[in-house]
């Protein structure tokens, strides 16, 4: 991918991980780009880096000269998050220009020696520092700690209102020529807010009370661009992406979207058996269904449906005295990720002996998830037809709480924000 401008003196330089797992854990079918940034007034900073997935930087290196910048220019490097995938490429970059100076946030500093042995001369800034590079580009500074790091800060420029915001207001999906929402048709920019909704629920979720703290912080700021580590560019629009994570964030305590996420598992098609006449009734009831099976479905999938799902529907049989166990490590992901308030129905069968209720209550308990569950129904073996009447009146009445309930914003179809 090459280098390209993002306002006057202001570069972006990208490369796309693909056919990996993000954090070792997270699926990402449609790829990620790893973004970085170069600001030139008399001096040079780079803000974060770009690097391959193995921490190796050729990447950055050679879009260095396809700017015609030469990597000894620069005088300072800005770290707004320490993991790896920003920062892994400083070993190399010491190795071309030891003398370099890094600015970053306080917790990071012991980070750089032990993640890789740095002590270079270091600035410390927190909110309000600025960093004057001359020729009228001034770089400030906010701690936005625990987003989703606790040393991460980040850097604006007041000359261009460019936010340079690192993991924040990110997506998941590579990037290509057209890095900017300027460049995109309205179906591109709802291809990223989809991917911009995996990302939250699967990285950032867990952290949403930081999230609003940080978009509070960053509302004071003469905002006009919005350039994240990870997506696309913002300058038609920059606050588009900064509401989309306001509403991520509320989110996690719900009401989230009008949409219902079932979740099943089935070791013998028992439980199976039911999964389409529960779908049949939701959807009868005008309620927009996700469906994933465990083990399946992949946990990043199953995270951002049930983050904007109002309503859950878990369908598992009991396994051994405790719930199937796939579904089980979901809902306790689920709960790590702080996904509250949810309204939910459960049913599934079991062989000679029910628990998978017991689990399921001793999940919800333990992570404080306070989820609203109408009667669950289990059945011995196969579902009778009195079963399948009983999933079916509970899936229609479940509809309509979510519809009374689940979110809305006057102006907006219902269905507008659905993902599939």
């Amino acid at each position: 991918m090459k280098i390209s401008p993002v306002t006057d003196g202001i570069y972006r330089l990208s490369a796309n991980a693909e056919n990996i797992l993000f954090e070792g854990l997270w699926p990402i079918p449609n790829g990620v780009s790893m973004n970085s940034y170069i600001v030139q007034g008399e001096k040079t900073a780079i803000i974060d880096g770009v690097c391959g997935w193995d921490g190796v930087p050729e990447t950055l290196f050679s879009q260095f000269g396809e700017a015609g910048i030469d990597v000894n220019s620069i005088d300072y490097v800005v770290i707004n998050h320490m993991e790896p995938d920003h920062s892994g490429w400083l070993e190399e970059f010491r190795c071309i220009r030891p003398d370099f100076v890094i600015v970053t946030g306080k917790k990071a500093v012991p980070m750089l020696e032990s993640f890789y042995g740095i002590k270079n001369e270091v600035i410390e800034v927190g909110d309000g520092d600025t960093l004057d590079l001359g020729a009228g580009k001034i770089l400030s500074f906010a701690e936005i700690p625990n987003v989703h790091w606790p040393e991460t800060i980040a850097t604006f420029d007041t000359d261009s209102g460019t936010l340079f915001s690192c993991d924040a207001f990110g997506s998941f999906g590579a990037i290509s020529d057209a890095p900017y929402d300027d460049q995109l048709s309205p179906e591109q920019i709802d291809f990223f807010e989809a991917e911009a909704v995996r990302y939250y629920a699967n990285i950032v979720a867990a952290f949403s009370t930081p999230v609003k703290k940080a978009i509070e912080k960053c509302g004071s700021l003469p905002i006009k661009i919005v350039a994240p580590g990870h997506g696309i560019v913002w300058r038609r629009d920059p606050h588009k992406i900064i509401n989309d994570y306001r509403r991520y964030a509320d989110y996690q305590k719900g009401p989230a979207r009008d949409e219902i996420t079932l979740i099943w598992g089935s070791m013998y098609g028992m439980t199976e058996k039911a999964v389409a006449p529960a779908v049949e009734a939701l959807e009868s009831a005008g309620a927009k269904v996700h469906v994933h099976r465990v083990p399946e479905s992949s946990w990043g999938d199953i995270l951002a449906s049930v983050w904007t799902s109002t309503g859950v529907v878990l369908a598992m049989p009991t396994y051994e005295y405790k719930m199937f166990p796939p579904m089980a490590a979901v809902l306790d992901e689920l709960g790590k990720k702080k996904v509250q308030n949810r309204k939910a129905f459960r049913f599934g069968s079991y062989g000679w002996s029910g628990g998978a209720q017991k689990e399921l209550d001793e999940i919800i308990k333990r992570w404080k998830m306070n989820w609203e569950f109408l009667e669950p129904l289990e059945f011995k073996g196969s579902p009778g037809g009195e079963d399948i009447d009983t999933i079916r009146s509970r899936c229609r009445e479940l509809a309509r709480v979510v519809n009374k309930d689940g979110w809305y914003t006057p102006g907006i179809k219902k269905g507008d924000y659905c993902i599939s």
